[in-house]
């Protein structure tokens, strides 16, 4: 059963409702930062509640869809490569690259392994010291600490044949990059609570006040979604902004210091790519030199030297996840792109 089917308690739908009248008929559009909301969204049938004067816009929070095409290219490349074991979470096993896929490669008899954690990755180089086992970190955040324990742990137990590919990103610098280019005009942010727990609402701060827009970070569940696009209405219809957390139960306004600590021993601050958008600097990772023995991209430098440059392509990804356009809009979408595979 959908949520709008079985939701009795109307009262935040009605706050919202009531929040509207402030705007005059111009539609409310808030940026669901992260793909598990829209997601969340999506499956619990949350547009139907929502007044028609709120809208919903997709943003850069998908970390499948932000993998830069050339990355991905580069890592299935290295699948070719004679006693490589390559693994992944099972989001990227479907994942496109330009001429093929994970899932293609393992029907073609390459060793491809789907994980629920990078732990499983150390344990499988453990199991077969005569192969090079090579995990695809992808993520932000919320991911970056397994990754980084994973790679701690193979360095600390001498396994020579692990590596990581490092593709993590990080939020913060990438909604800086997309506020600047001010092809939207927001009315407000819903924020990752996952991500957040890691960093920090004050990771935020400069949002509303570079800005003047207003945030809530908030969970995933339908409750918690409502919560923070009546916060967000709330603060437009009151003429302030500020960084509100309604997901309080797992995020604190300090970063995690412990997390915090374990990613800047095993990373390091560096440009990333992002699919559709292009460079932003600051807004990823690499491995720090005290683990560049572990470093896929520098053990199979020669491999990705020779990967071909991504032609151009009609996708309009990038203008779904700067909130431009909806995804139905692209004329790939159902077609040559089709999500729910």
């Amino acid at each position: 059963m959908r949520f709008s089917d079985e939701f009795r308690d109307r009262a935040l739908v009605e706050q919202i409702a009531s929040r509207i009248a402030c705007h005059a008929g111009v539609t409310a559009s808030i940026m669901e930062v992260c793909g598990t909301h829209t997601m969340s969204a999506a499956k619990y049938g949350l547009r139907a509640l929502l007044p028609s004067g709120v809208r919903l816009v997709s943003g850069p929070g998908c970390p499948v869809c932000v993998t830069d095409q050339r990355e991905i290219d580069s890592f299935l490349a290295i699948g070719q490569v004679p006693g490589v074991i390559l693994t992944s979470f099972g989001d990227m096993l479907r994942v496109p690259g330009s001429k093929t896929s994970l899932e293609k490669l393992r029907a073609n008899g390459v060793d491809v392994r789907v994980l629920y954690s990078p732990m499983d990755a150390v344990d499988i180089a453990r199991d077969n010291t005569g192969s090079e086992v090579v995990f695809f970190g992808v993520g932000f955040e919320t991911t970056m600490p397994a990754t980084a324990v994973a790679l701690k742990t193979a360095a600390e137990n001498g396994l020579e044949n692990f590596f990581l590919f490092c593709s993590h990103k990080t939020m913060p610098a990438a909604l800086r990059a997309l506020l600047s280019m001010g092809e939207v005009r927001l009315t407000g942010l819903l924020l990752p609570g996952h991500v957040t727990t890691i960093i920090g609402t004050s990771a935020y701060d400069f949002i509303p006040r570079e800005f003047g827009i207003p945030c809530a970070v908030t969970g995933f569940e339908p409750v918690d979604i409502m919560l923070g696009i009546e916060s967000v209405l709330k603060q437009s219809s009151e003429g302030v902004a500020l960084v509100d957390n309604v997901y309080s139960r797992a995020v604190k306004s300090d970063p995690n210091e412990k997390a915090q600590g374990l990613l800047s021993d095993v990373f390091e601050t560096a440009d990333a790519n992002w699919r559709g958008i292009g460079l932003i600097p600051g807004s990823g990772v690499a491995i720090s030199q005290k683990y560049s023995a572990l470093d896929a991209k520098e053990r199979f430098a020669d491999v990705i030297a020779v990967v071909p440059e991504v032609e151009s392509s009609p996708c309009r990804c990038g203008e779904v996840l700067r909130g431009v356009i909806d995804p139905v809009d692209c004329s790939l979408f159902g077609k040559t792109c089709t999500p729910s595979e």
